[in-house]
């Protein structure tokens, strides 16, 4: 054997550059299925039974185009991981090369690497050309700023690729950013004449692979009765075709509201089929441009919507790229706490995370406000220990790659990095939930009050923080108004906070 060409579960591209010099007669692709990928989290079983199904799908895809394919599916070896997959696979045809896209997971890389050292096979590492930037561009873009946000890299994308601009320069409306359009919460009549969402039917594959998946991991978070998400690049145009068609004129506006049992309202639903990549993101942005300049589709919303694909998408994987594996052991808060049973089970009294968490545990989704302003915010504010609700992001949302997953939870959410990725930590009280959805009014907890019998857990977390962090973020000018606030409190009143905040904490997980 020539090349031994490795695909992932997460590159299902067919425009990879992997299939660009292809020897039918020497070369050969390769793709397996081991128990690691779903165990090394605790993965949902949604999760892991759209990667299986994806990944089967498109070795048929390989198989109608007459490409030779060495499949591995679970049932079939003994194999726990990759690495040791490769290895006998490496040992049994003896390729002189092994050829492989750069893996969104360190972890991943990390292991292939190692086990092509141990069988002396040299490993070839090719550019994912499905990002629009390289992990070096963007290295050379950071190099000598103190900090690196966001919006800048953001506009670099924009101007390098034309996008939603008026010309080489100016941006088309004269604003770059249009984030403070996009902060609506809904009326007390709640969100209204909301699209259904797409009701996949199981062909054979899936259903092979979620009889699969009840049967090996029975005991795994979530439900699947059936697969809630695009499994081939037909459904995911289906999934993008249905966002731009009924819900993108609405997107922005509420883009951050939430409300109770509306667990999708006007969202894409399309971030799996990206982190597959089942979808081109520069397919994507493009038609959402097409929608604003042909169709009328508000410029807040579209500008909104690709700004989380051209922008947030591109600028978190630079991030990762340049902090790994350093990330990781980062704990710039000391948290120290384990995180709360309930996060496996949404058994909890406070109604937004009961509402947030169980969603999550049927459909193996939330939306962004969701994970970074309720289960992200609880956590932060709550003390846990960075590793354990990293994990945990990691094994329960179907979009979820290292990559993505990882800059979104330590540096945006939990600020471990003490400002690496975000501005400054994204803490709230319970009174911001109650501003952007409906949670509050079913629960027991009152989000203005910080002690009593009636005090919302997020408030009374919200300055026991804030008073535990005082000297961390004293410096932050972003801070400065809620520290100003903090100052305001007695003494009396944050002893007797700091007292229902460590009571609290000690009955959570009894």
């Amino acid at each position: 054997m020539r090349r031994l060409y490795v695909i992932l579960g997460d590159q299902l591209d067919h425009k990879s550059l992997i299939f660009d010099d292809v020897d039918k007669q020497q070369d050969c692709f390769w793709m397996a299925e081991v128990k690691e990928e779903a165990t090394h989290v605790w993965s949902h079983k949604q999760r892991i039974a759209l990667f299986l199904s994806a990944m089967r799908h498109f070795a048929e895809s390989l198989k109608q185009r007459d490409l030779p394919l060495h499949y591995l599916t679970l049932n079939d070896h003994d194999y726990s991981s990759l690495a040791d997959a490769l290895g006998a696979t490496i040992k049994e045809h003896n390729p002189e090369s092994i050829w492989l896209v750069r893996p969104g997971d360190y972890r991943v890389f990390k292991s292939i690497a190692e086990a092509c050292e141990a069988r002396g096979v040299e490993l070839k590492q090719l550019h994912d050309q499905h990002f629009l930037s390289t992990p070096s561009e963007f290295k050379q873009w950071a190099n000598g700023k103190k900090q690196l946000r966001l919006e800048y890299w953001y506009r670099e994308l924009r101007k390098k690729y034309h996008i939603l601009m008026e010309d080489d320069k100016h941006p088309l409306g004269g604003k770059w950013n249009y984030d403070q359009s996009n902060r609506k919460s809904f009326n007390k009549d709640g969100p209204q004449n909301i699209p259904k969402t797409i009701d996949w039917e199981a062909d054979e594959i899936t259903t092979e692979v979620i009889t699969l998946v009840n049967n090996n991991y029975p005991d795994h978070p979530g439900e699947l009765e059936q697969l809630e998400w695009p499994v081939t690049p037909e459904q995911a145009q289906q999934a993008l075709d249905r966002f731009l068609d009924e819900c993108l004129q609405n997107f922005g506006d509420y883009q951050d509201a939430m409300w109770t049992d509306e667990p999708f309202l006007n969202h894409s639903l399309i971030s799996s089929s990206l982190n597959l990549k089942l979808l081109h993101p520069l397919d994507v942005i493009n038609a959402a441009e097409t929608y604003h300049r042909e169709k009328g589709a508000p410029l807040a919303a579209v500008e909104g919507f690709i700004r989380q694909i051209l922008g947030w998408r591109e600028y978190v994987r630079g991030l990762y790229w340049l902090n790994m594996p350093d990330w990781l052991e980062m704990n710039g808060l000391q948290a120290s706490n384990d995180l709360p049973d309930f996060y496996w089970t949404g058994e909890t009294d406070m109604n937004c995370l009961h509402q947030s968490i169980k969603q999550t545990l049927k459909y193996g989704y939330a939306h962004h406000i969701q994970r970074l302003m309720v289960t992200g915010l609880f956590s932060l504010i709550y003390g846990v220990k960075p590793k354990q609700i990293h994990e945990w992001y990691l094994a329960v949302y179907v979009d979820a790659v290292e990559w993505v997953e990882l800059p979104n939870t330590l540096g945006m959410s939990q600020y471990v990095d003490n400002g690496i990725m975000a501005s400054k930590p994204y803490a709230a009280s319970g009174n911001y939930i109650n501003k952007m959805s409906n949670y509050c009014k079913d629960c027991r907890y009152k989000p203005n009050e910080a002690i009593g019998d009636n005090a919302c857990p997020f408030t009374t977390l919200f300055w026991d923080f804030l008073d535990k962090h005082e000297s961390d973020f004293a410096n932050n000018p972003r801070m400065g108004f809620m520290l100003k606030n903090l100052r305001r409190k007695s003494d009396e009143d944050l002893e007797q906070i700091k007292k229902q905040a460590a009571a609290f904490r000690e009955n959570t997980n009894k």
